[in-house]
């Protein structure tokens, strides 16, 4: 193999059961998201706007859906022989085949990959959040202060530090504290599950963390508090964007309805730092002529005969005669039966929502409809 700077390795593996319908049948980063996308495409071409063309996507639960849309990589121009993207599954070992047992465990099983490449550091990444980071400024910052590891972090409100792993630190932002969820923070700073590890440094606490019979084999619970234990360089490098995890419902609703906003937190259209997808390939949408939209994304492939307001239908998505979709997210090629009103609800992807439904309030919880729900056709 040709030897690499850095390369990344994406952790794709998550469930996401608190996303419910939506990951029954497809790993979270998966999940379409903002019509045309999928939630991995922000992590990949943060890689590709980054200059990182190796990225090792570690999948695990339901991955059918993701391994074909990563394809050759081709998408995010991550198709070459000396790189590129390649999908790393877990797989049996002599003593039998399982599931990683946590986010360390799943680099510990592919160290093989990352020595091929021979590289000088590692990008740790989730494939779960939405947000554009050039990731040269944070591995410039990283060889500048001589990091063993250095760790992505974002400014939270207080009331919500809690819910993060926490990084203190002092005035040179190294990492002097790190964590877990703590229920009286003494800091703000909230890792964003992004590191970028010296490959020596990872590579010797990965051996260490899979030895130790008593580790959950997990970067925040394990590797971080070890290599602080070591005294090793360990600094924050503090990111100022938009960053979302959208790992809920009302996260991963919100997330999409932002996106319509006349000045949106964050621009998907943005050509500073491009946002590529490997969507399928639709004809142009069609709105027949009793159709109306107003305030809303239609993508490539829909059709709409009905009336559509503040609302996203993702590729292929069909809202028939007679319906009315307000404050919703129809996802890849559902379909809305003909009479039926969807407000503040989610369509899962595929789903054909029977004729003359009601689904929703204005004033409800956000609806979710898969294809267990009594909402949906079967066949």
């Amino acid at each position: 193999m040709q030897k690499k700077e850095c390369i990344a390795m994406l952790l794709a593996g998550g469930q996401g059961s608190r996303l419910g319908d939506l990951t029954s049948a497809i790993a979270k980063p998966a999940v379409s998201f903002g019509g045309k996308y999928r939630i991995i495409d922000f992590s990949l071409s943060n890689c590709a706007n980054s200059g990182i063309d190796t990225v090792g996507v570690l999948t695990q639960y339901r991955p059918l859906v993701l391994n074909s849309y990563l394809g050759t990589g081709a998408a995010w121009d991550m198709d070459s022989a000396h790189g590129g993207v390649r999908v790393l599954p877990p797989y049996a070992t002599q003593t039998g085949g399982e599931w990683y047992a946590g986010t360390a465990d799943a680099i510990y099983h592919n160290i093989d990959y990352i020595d091929s490449y021979d590289p000088e550091y590692v990008l740790i990444l989730s494939g779960d959040h939405i947000y554009r980071m050039d990731y040269t400024r944070m591995l410039d910052a990283h060889k500048e202060k001589n990091a063993g590891l250095t760790v992505s972090v974002i400014e939270v409100p207080w009331e919500e530090a809690s819910r993060f792993g926490i990084m203190t630190t002092d005035s040179e932002d190294r990492i002097v504290r790190f964590s877990e969820k703590p229920k009286s923070p003494d800091s703000n700073l909230a890792s964003m599950g992004i590191y970028i590890f010296s490959w020596k440094v990872l590579r010797k606490a990965l051996l260490e963390d899979h030895d130790d019979p008593t580790s959950e084999k997990d970067f925040g619970k394990n590797i971080i508090p070890r290599l602080l234990s070591q005294g090793e360089n360990l600094f924050a490098y503090r990111f100022e964007g938009y960053w979302k995890d959208v790992g809920t419902i009302d996260s991963y609703y919100e997330a999409q309805m932002e996106m319509m906003d006349e000045d949106p937190p964050f621009n998907v259209y943005d050509k500073s730092m491009h946002i590529f997808s490997n969507a399928s390939v639709y004809p142009p949408h069609y709105v027949g002529e009793q159709g109306k939209v107003n305030d809303a994304m239609i993508c490539n492939g829909c059709v709409v005969l009905g009336e559509v307001e503040h609302s996203i239908l993702a590729s292929g998505a069909k809202a028939l005669e007679g319906t009315v979709v307000k404050d919703s997210i129809v996802l890849p090629d559902a379909v809305i039966g003909e009479g039926s009103t969807v407000i503040r609800a989610i369509i899962n992807e595929g789903v054909t929502v029977k004729p003359n439904s009601v689904i929703g309030s204005a004033d409800g919880p956000i609806t979710v409809v898969g294809e267990s729900s009594p909402f949906a056709r079967i066949g």
